[in-house]
């Protein structure tokens, strides 16, 4: 058998016996980093510490965050197929899980929880299984910097503040972050990230309303 490192990309952390005899199409537009990954042998990937999370959070390095090689060509699998069958994965999140009927906020950010829905990240990096990554959606919107990208002062304090009040009070530590535009895989509904180091189990189960995520459910 010839080494793993070798294989086309696309048969890596696949077993042999179900290697595909040509590249699947969930995988033939991958980009070069995709394929970069993706081609690694999960054994060889190292999962991100806590520390390493914080810092690269902090130094807002979020390109940094990737998902480990075999989770990544699942994800991939996955948005194929709901592309083909929702037409795109904005209409999945929305309609199947946040099954929001109506994106009109009540009012402006954080004033109403029915505006705001906390889910697990359905595909998380490869990061310590001790951390825990949600994601919060909003039916509202969190201002950006045009130049920049990334969040202005008004809407870091608006999240900082809702992250305190909801996490903080139960969790000693987390972080948060928000995407660059550049980075967001779903750009139509508003969101950020917070990532909990060993939180209580209840409290992620209430927070979340008994979410699972979707890497558990996919076949």
């Amino acid at each position: 058998m010839p080494k793993e490192e070798s294989l086309p990309f696309w048969k890596v952390n696949v077993p042999e016996e179900q290697w595909p005899a040509e590249c699947p199409d969930f995988l033939k537009d991958s980009s070069e980093k995709d394929q970069r990954i993706i081609g690694t042998p999960d054994e060889d990937y190292k999962l991100l510490t806590w520390p390493e999370v914080r810092e690269i959070v902090r130094t807002d390095r979020i390109d940094k965050f990737h998902r480990k090689p075999s989770e990544l060509r699942r994800y991939r699998a996955f948005t194929y197929r709901l592309v083909k069958g929702y037409g795109s994965i904005m209409n999945f999140i929305v309609n199947e899980r946040l099954q929001w009927g109506s994106m009109q906020p009540q009012g402006g950010p954080f004033k109403f929880d029915e505006d705001i829905r906390i889910l697990y990240n359905d595909w998380p990096y490869g990061i310590d299984p001790d951390i825990v990554h949600l994601v919060v959606w909003t039916k509202f919107e969190l201002e950006d910097d045009e130049e920049t990208g990334l969040c202005t002062a008004q809407s870091r304090k608006e999240i900082d503040d809702y992250v305190q009040k909801t996490f903080a009070t139960k969790v000693n530590e987390l972080v948060w972050f928000k995407n660059w535009k550049s980075l967001k895989s779903v750009h139509a509904v508003e969101h950020f990230h917070v990532m909990l180091y060993r939180p209580d189990r209840d409290f992620l189960k209430d927070i979340t309303n008994g979410d699972v995520p979707m890497t558990a459910k996919f076949e």
